[in-house]
């Protein structure tokens, strides 16, 4: 189908790739100046920002409890923006929308980004805060079941990084990964996947923009072929945790989050792949106040709360606010 026409009105408005070098420091004041106001946005049981300290060093993080109960599930997000942009406070509302329809007590990460910090450091930070999070479960009332990984775009890159390196590592606690339109595949030949031909230009993300985009990542000389580069490059997927793969039709990186999907599922992984039509790439972070695309959130929850009893319901105070 074609793009939704609330998504075509925006685009409509944005100019053209121009060709100008990047700017990493004007292109987060740009976004830092988008951020909704504080009360505007969704109210929690409390949200209050916190330290984890991992062997990678000393990583901010934001923690979201949705309603008070005795104990949650958790679920560690790591946000978007070509591993260069994105912060705890541009992606707040993700995480709002995550805790509120999952139940789950949200753990959003402050990882380092490029081209400051380049591979492997932003995957060190998330990494790190997912055994952190093990680690201090009695005092962030986790109930010992679900601990969930979950990340957009660069932070989908993540998910399959972490969710393979844990595996590797012997640590056996992730539970499930869910991937929103994820950069799995850091060699951007263009004739590698159609989705890359088909919506190389006027969705928003351009096939012609990913290499520059990403290069602040691989700055410091990373291999593309290297499987924590390119989760997708991993030979060997079994063991690894239940996956929800979110896909956007209009979207470059869609059929490598798809073939993503089926090579996990090849692998004995129990993996769901859904494909949002009319969406474009960033919709999570974009439109989800387009009610089927709020639908992810939504998805995500039935993912995580299949079998089990969640803590979903109504909040009704706003605790410690950033």
């Amino acid at each position: 189908m074609t793009i939704h026409p609330e998504i075509a009105k925006i685009l409509a408005t944005l100019p053209a790739p121009d060709g100008s070098p990047l700017n990493p420091g004007d292109m987060r004041a740009g976004e830092a100046a988008q951020v909704q106001p504080l009360e505007d946005r969704l109210p929690l049981h409390s949200v209050e920002d916190a330290t984890a300290v991992t062997p990678a060093g000393e990583v901010p993080v934001r923690i979201y409890t949705p309603v008070e109960a005795d104990a949650y599930g958790i679920l560690v997000y790591f946000h978007g923006g070509a591993f260069f942009l994105g912060s705890l406070d541009t992606h707040d509302h993700v995480a709002r929308a995550l805790a509120k329809e999952t139940g789950h007590k949200v753990i959003s990460v402050g990882y380092r980004l490029a081209p400051e910090a380049a591979f492997p450091a932003g995957l060190e930070d998330c990494y790190g805060v997912v055994r952190w999070a093990a680690e201090q479960g009695s005092s962030l009332g986790w109930n010992g079941k679900n601990l969930a990984i979950a990340g957009d775009s660069s932070g989908g890159n993540f998910v399959a990084a972490v969710a393979a390196k844990a595996h590797d590592d012997g640590f056996n606690r992730i539970t499930h990964q869910v991937l929103f339109y994820p950069s799995l595949d850091l060699d951007f030949d263009a004739d590698r996947y159609p989705s890359m031909r088909e919506n190389a230009e006027g969705y928003g993300l351009e096939t012609a923009g990913l290499a520059p985009f990403n290069s602040f990542y691989l700055e410091n000389g990373a291999d593309p072929a290297d499987p924590f580069v390119s989760p997708i490059k991993r030979g060997d997927l079994s063991g690894l945790p239940a996956a929800l793969v979110i896909t956007a039709e209009h979207d470059p990186l869609r059929d490598e989050g798809e073939l993503y999907g089926r090579h996990l599922s090849a692998a004995g992984v129990d993996a769901t792949v859904s494909r949002y039509e009319g969406a474009n790439h960033g919709f999570v972070q974009n439109f989800a106040w387009i009610p089927e695309f709020y639908r992810a959130f939504e998805e995500t929850g039935e993912f995580l709360n299949a079998g089990t009893v969640s803590n979903k319901g109504t909040a009704s105070t706003e605790g410690t606010a950033p």
